[in-house]
């Protein structure tokens, strides 16, 4: 894929741009000759080319499809006529270049971090006194999860809230992933990917900040926490680390430890449930064999949307028939093609592979008994775990903000904006 990195040509961005890469470079310091620490940002603009769409479209309209499966319900995954549907869409009627619109809408860059180049949105807020906020997205999530909330998180008076509401704004895409570069060597976990957040937030020349993020992203800032990296005041999480080792070890057996409250015990038997009907298998394979399930999703897009898709976030999606319900179909395929697009099916698939120690529900996995930082968290009611307040109050000494929202699943901010803007909100509001 070719993508054209020159956006001078665009007037409204000149000034924008001007701006922030002189603040960035005064901030910076001097390029060193060594390419691993390298802190030039330089300006990027996605732009697909035409031939790269084509080849797209017609791999698609090519596929080789699978005889139907053999139950009612998508208990073998995917079903064969509502993918052929969402297929059919994808190479008919779908849009792209709609998708480059929505994220060139916004100041984006790339700086080379530990020898590997990270692509991130940039928006800071018009108003003086913004708190930074750093967001990170998961699997099989992107930077698009995160496009309806730049508005209201740096623009809050335009969207209801109050000045002093307002954020500054950086999304970066994980390494391996989207427009970020890809890893040529072992080691990229959650914990050397939030000391790059930490860097890169100090490139910025931001003195203090606060972090958020869900699925990978959430093990990211709960990385990030445990570094206490100076400047960082607290973080938020909607799929928090709180699970105890107790709950960890039954739920194979899918009873719950004595003891639990009705509230732990229906959390424990969600989560419990949710394992043994084999939702969390595409986690197995990409654990151990990344590779391997990777060259299907690299030369096939039907193949890259149908293990996508395998994720419980997507468990209840209507593959967009139902429209009022978020997420519609182009937002899906949105994320689907910039997965496509980007070659990253494989690339991303690894991080699985790179936290094969980590359980990122886990409380003792993730060591959260030595954070010191303030947490927040969120716990929304369709994700594929949600945690009790007696869990998160257990497993951060320093928990500041808890909430259980009434709607909402694993993919919060692309599926519920206003609500996800409103809980960073109060989530930070003591910080700042």
């Amino acid at each position: 894929m070719k993508n054209s990195r020159n956006i001078m040509g665009r007037a409204l961005w000149t000034g924008v741009l001007a701006l922030q890469l002189t603040v960035a470079a005064a901030q910076g310091g001097s390029k060193k000759a060594d390419v691993k620490n390298d802190e030039a940002i330089r300006p990027y603009r996605v732009a697909v080319s035409n031939t790269d769409l084509k080849d797209l479209r017609e791999r698609l309209l090519a596929t080789k499809w699978p005889s139907k499966e053999t139950v009612a319900d998508q208990s073998q995954g995917v079903q064969l006529s509502k993918l052929q549907g969402l297929v059919q869409y994808w190479g008919t009627n779908y849009d792209w270049r709609k998708a480059e619109v929505k994220l060139n809408a916004y100041p984006q860059f790339i700086t080379k971090i530990d020898g590997v180049d990270i692509h991130f949105i940039h928006v800071r807020s018009k108003e003086r006194d913004a708190m930074p906020l750093i967001l990170t997205h998961g699997w099989p999530g992107s930077i698009f999860e995160f496009v309806k909330v730049i508005g209201p998180l740096t623009d809050p008076v335009a969207y209801g809230g109050k000045a002093e509401d307002a954020f500054d704004v950086i999304i970066p895409s994980l390494p391996g992933f989207g427009f970020s570069g890809k890893p040529t060597e072992a080691g990229w976990d959650v914990d050397r990917i939030g000391k790059a957040w930490a860097v890169l937030v100090n490139r910025l020349g931001y003195k203090h900040y606060v972090a958020q993020g869900g699925d990978w992203g959430a093990g990211v800032v709960n990385s990030m926490a445990l570094q206490a990296p100076e400047g960082l005041l607290g973080i938020h999480s909607n799929l928090p680390a709180t699970l105890p080792t107790e709950a960890g070890k039954a739920l194979g057996s899918g009873i719950a430890p004595e003891g639990f409250s009705p509230q732990e015990k229906a959390a424990f038997d969600h989560l419990s449930k949710s394992i043994k009907e084999g939702n969390f298998t595409y986690k197995s394979t990409m654990t151990s064999r990344p590779q391997a399930i990777g060259y299907g999703m690299n030369d096939s897009p039907v193949a890259l949307a149908s293990w996508l898709l395998l994720h419980p976030g997507f468990s209840n999606w209507s593959y967009g028939n139902d429209p009022k319900q978020s997420l519609t179909k182009d937002e899906v395929l949105d994320d689907i093609t910039l997965y496509w697009l980007t070659n990253s099916g494989t690339s991303s698939a690894r991080i699985y592979w790179e936290n094969r120690n980590k359980e990122i529900v886990s409380a003792g996995s993730m060591k959260t008994d030595q954070i010191k930082l303030p947490v927040a968290i969120t716990v929304f009611p369709e994700d594929v775990f949600t945690s009790p307040q007696s869990w998160a109050r257990r497993a951060f000494n320093n928990l500041i903000y808890f909430h259980e929202v009434d709607k909402g699943g694993h993919f919060a901010a692309w599926e519920q904006p206003q609500l996800f803007t409103q809980e960073l909100r109060l989530a930070f509001k003591s910080l700042r």
